[in-house]
């Protein structure tokens, strides 16, 4: 687990000001005070102050560092609903809706990020992904420099029985349904800027197809060798390859075989699918027959950090993604 070891390291040097949507959630308010231990983030709770304080005291003493915003209360209040109406009144969202909607907690995190009140916000633990995304997409917004948000999942492979240890990227397991071409190309890039932000290695890109090299035609293996192109032209020291098959991509030996001068040489640690049927589906294939640890869906392209959470998370699920989004914060 040493990936996750340097990204909590990482967060203990620059504390973070982590804004958790789900402040009622035990394993939310657990995550919390394992942060703090860890001095992985400073942590904001939001949600009913007086439940929150109770559950805190539940646990013990409460460590230095953990706050609570309850949008009931909270004096930002007034200034969070006027952002909101801002946002959202070519929509149609009046001054009351737009009150309203400052109040969930989901939408008050990710204000608090967009007026600089905390360096990132994560949820999910009871909201579905789509929630969490779209809030993040209304509220914050894309990064000047991203065309698009997409997402992916740090698969980190630690067990003895994985040949090949360490962190891997798959992208997009969990947001992008059907990119095209230059969409694949964009998550491409994206997926190797966040392969280095995070655990700090060089990324090596694996176009994924079910084809490699012309070994099949058709034009799902066309748009895949179209992205690919585009890579090489945009990020010209990027190693990349593609379209190649994930074999091809993984195993020095396979790689020998079927792309013998390929730059990856079989040692891929970022794979870019082509859809999101095969991202979705190879990362649970991943996580629950190869018992590699998923972190994510991790989101990216977002002018300031924000993350999903999956439903049936842990209280160390959530730690892990509390250390992922400060890394995720530009210094």
């Amino acid at each position: 687990m040493k990936p996750l070891e340097t990204l909590l390291a990482n967060a203990a040097r620059s504390e973070r000001r982590i804004v958790l949507s789900e402040g009622t959630d035990p394993r939310v308010i657990e995550a919390a005070l394992m942060a703090r231990r860890a001095r992985a983030a400073r942590i904001v709770l939001v949600g009913p102050e007086a439940e929150i304080a109770a559950a805190l005291k539940a646990h013990g003493a409460v460590p230095d560092g953990i706050e609570i915003a309850d949008p009931e209360t909270s004096p930002h209040l007034p200034r969070m609903a006027r952002t909101y109406h801002e946002l959202r009144r070519h929509k149609g969202v009046d001054e009351e809706a737009a009150l309203e909607a400052a109040r969930q907690p989901h939408v008050f995190a990710a204000l608090m990020v967009r007026l600089g009140l905390a360096d990132g916000t994560v949820g999910g633990a009871r909201l579905t992904t789509a929630e969490i995304v779209r809030t993040a997409i209304q509220v914050i917004g894309k990064a000047p420099e991203a065309k698009l948000v997409s997402s992916f999942f740090l698969m980190l492979f630690c067990r003895d029985h994985h040949a090949k240890k360490g962190a891997h990227v798959f992208s997009d397991a969990g947001l992008v349904v059907d990119p095209s071409a230059e969409e694949m190309a964009e998550i491409a890039r994206a997926s190797a800027a966040s392969l280095r932000q995070l655990v700090n290695e060089t990324p090596r890109v694996a176009m994924l197809s079910f084809s490699t090299r012309g070994s099949a035609s058709h034009e799902k293996v066309s748009k895949v060798a179209l992205a690919t192109r585009i890579v090489r032209e945009t990020e010209p020291g990027l190693a990349v390859d593609g379209e190649i098959q994930f074999d091809a991509a993984f195993v020095p030996e396979v790689a020998l075989s079927k792309a013998g001068d390929s730059a990856l040489g079989g040692n891929a640690n970022v794979f870019i699918f082509p859809n999101l049927d095969a991202g979705n589906i190879a990362y649970k294939i991943a996580q629950r027959v190869g018992e590699a640890v998923a972190v994510g869906p991790i989101l990216q392209g977002l002018a300031r950090p924000a993350n999903d959470l999956s439903r049936g998370c842990s209280a160390e699920d959530i730690l892990h993604m509390i250390a992922v989004t400060s890394a995720q914060v530009e210094t």
